[in-house]
C-alpha cells in the first residue's frame, strides 16, 4: 500500500533524489543544451521516483501544475540562469501570488566527452509558499505607500507605473483590496513576456531566512 504524498514528504524526498541523482551520470542528457529539455528530464524522473512510493495524482495541461492535490508546481532551472516560465493569468498574481507554492530545482550540468555523458548536480532547491510568489518590487512598494498614508488614487497611480495589465476599473477595485488586506511580500522578480517570466535569485539568497521560502537543500 503505497502512502499518500504530503508537502513534507514531498521536500524530503526532492532532497534525497536531487542527492542521488547528482551522483549518477546521465547518458540521455550528453549533449543537450536546451534547458527546457533539461528541466522536463529532471521532472519526468523525479515523479517516477515518487510512483514507487506515493500514491498521488499528476499534474496535466488542465491542471497547470505538477501536483495538483498538494498545489505545488515544480520548476527545474540552471545555476547560470536561475528563472523560468509560467502560464499568465491575470495581473493579480503579481500582487497576492501565483496561487500555488513552488518547488524549484538549480542545477547545474556537466558533459563527460568521454564518457559521453551529462551530469547534473543540484546545487539549490527551495519551497516558496504560495503566500510568497508575488512580485517582490511591487509588494515592497504597494507596502511602503501604505505606510507613508497613502490612499487608493496613490496606489492606482503606483500600479499605472509598474505597467500591470488592468484597466483602470480593474486597478480600482485591486487598490481597494490591497488597502484592506496588504498582501504579503512576494520573493519573485516577476517580468512580463509572451508569459510571466519567474527569476529565483532573490529566493535562493533568502531561503531560509524568510518565513514561506524554505531551504530544502
Amino acid at each position: 500500500m503505497k502512502s499518500e504524498l504530503t508537502v513534507g514528504l514531498l521536500c524530503k524526498e526532492a532532497k534525497e533524489f536531487a542527492l542521488r541523482e547528482s551522483k549518477r551520470p546521465q547518458p540521455k542528457l550528453f549533449g543537450v543544451t536546451d534547458g527546457k529539455a533539461v528541466g522536463t528530464y529532471v521532472e519526468h524522473k523525479f515523479q517516477g521516483y515518487l510512483a514507487k512510493k506515493y500514491d498521488h495524482r499528476k499534474g496535466n495541461s488542465a491542471s497547470g501544475i505538477d501536483f495538483p492535490s498538494l498545489n505545488v508546481d515544480m520548476k527545474v532551472t540552471s545555476i547560470t540562469q536561475p528563472q523560468s516560465s509560467c502560464p499568465y493569468k491575470s495581473a493579480r498574481q503579481k500582487i497576492f501570488g501565483l496561487g500555488y507554492s513552488l518547488l524549484v530545482f538549480v542545477c547545474d550540468k556537466k558533459d563527460n566527452p568521454k564518457l559521453k555523458t551529462g551530469r547534473l548536480t543540484f546545487r539549490h532547491i527551495v519551497y516558496i509558499d504560495k503566500t510568497r510568489t508575488a512580485d517582490y518590487q511591487i509588494t515592497t512598494g504597494l507596502r511602503q505607500i501604505l505606510e507613508n498614508e497613502g490612499n487608493l488614487d496613490d496606489i492606482t497611480a503606483f500600479m499605472g507605473d509598474q505597467y500591470l495589465p488592468v484597466d483602470e476599473i480593474q486597478a480600482r477595485k485591486i487598490a481597494k483590496e490591497v488597502s484592506e488586506n496588504l498582501p504579503p511580500i512576494g520573493y519573485l522578480p516577476i517580468s512580463k513576456v509572451l508569459q510571466w517570466r519567474l527569476q529565483y535569485s532573490r529566493v535562493i539568497e533568502k531561503a531560509g531566512k524568510v518565513d514561506g521560502v524554505d531551504r530544502i537543500l
